[in-house]
């Protein structure tokens, strides 16, 4: 599974921003085909994608396409002119139902296997975005094909017709449910976006936060969030070395027949273990290991 810190997203119709995303060293570009592209310019974004993932050099940066939401008209044309170029990934937005998951993966299926490529080579993201979608979580979480579920914020409040703020107390719930549903499908869990991107101190802030509750990454709309979300996502020098040690520690006392212990005197037992075996797994996703 692919390292997600900051996925970014770039209007699937503007080749020259597609090209700028290849020089941030990002680890996921998005090329857009819904919110970022109007309507009159649908087709043109579908072609440009279908080229981008055809010609050009992704490095080590994971090529994703997002296609309109299921029912939009649009998401038919989208899929099957994006697949033949491989994508790492397609991300579905606004998914309220495990159908729309179906539907999506046997098209995907259906094409790995005339191009012979390995059956779940390219995965899916969805977007949850809607209250029927925070309901229905368990079974969109359970989709095989699946390796991440992202938080739209502004659409999920629009939705329930609350009022957005900077504390964002109105979307806690969703984004709560969110990343509690892709632990427990052991899928990645992708952040909201920040969306004034010059904001640099409060993205800080919310970045942060979502690392905090256990997202492992975010989404991103600007350049300029590159560096301050993978930061925040990234586990600092001093947690990665307390972590090896504790991880260390416990296995010696479990070779000794010891259960809890005490290290830096504070009492360890497993659910600090499994969390610093959680720090070293993001450490090392993010190749500080």
């Amino acid at each position: 599974m692919h390292s997600r810190r900051a996925l970014l997203y770039m209007p699937g119709d503007d080749w020259k921003k597609i090209n700028k995303a290849l020089t941030l060293d990002v680890d996921c570009v998005c090329m857009d085909m819904e919110d970022g592209v109007a309507l009159n310019r649908k087709s043109y974004a579908r072609a440009t994608v279908a080229k981008a993932l055809k010609e050009l050099d992704f490095g080590r940066s994971e090529k994703l396409a997002r296609i309109n939401a299921v029912g939009s008209g649009f998401e038919k044309d989208d899929i099957e002119t994006v697949l033949p170029g491989h994508p790492d990934g397609i991300v579905i937005p606004k998914v309220e139902a495990l159908e729309q998951i179906q539907w999506a993966s046997e098209i995907i299926e259906a094409v790995e296997l005339a191009q012979g490529w390995g059956v779940n080579s390219i995965r899916m993201l969805v977007g949850v975005e809607t209250a029927k979608g925070i309901l229905n979580l368990k079974e969109i979480a359970s989709h095989p094909r699946l390796d991440g579920l992202i938080f739209g914020a502004e659409d999920f409040a629009a939705s329930i017709g609350a009022t957005r703020s900077r504390a964002a107390w109105e979307v806690m719930y969703a984004r709560s449910a969110i990343v509690t549903h892709a632990a427990a499908f052991d899928l990645q869990a992708i952040d909201m976006v920040f969306i004034d991107f010059k904001d640099a101190l409060n993205l800080k802030i919310e970045a942060a936060q979502g690392a905090a509750m256990g997202y492992s990454g975010k989404q991103i709309i600007h350049p300029a969030q590159v560096e301050p979300v993978q930061t925040a996502f990234t586990p600092a020098d001093e947690a990665i070395a307390y972590a090896s040690r504790l991880v260390q520690a416990f296995e010696q006392h479990q070779e000794q027949g010891t259960g809890a212990f005490a290290l830096d005197e504070k009492m360890i037992d497993m659910p600090l273990l499994k969390n610093a075996q959680k720090v070293l797994a993001r450490a090392k996703a993010a190749g500080k290991l």
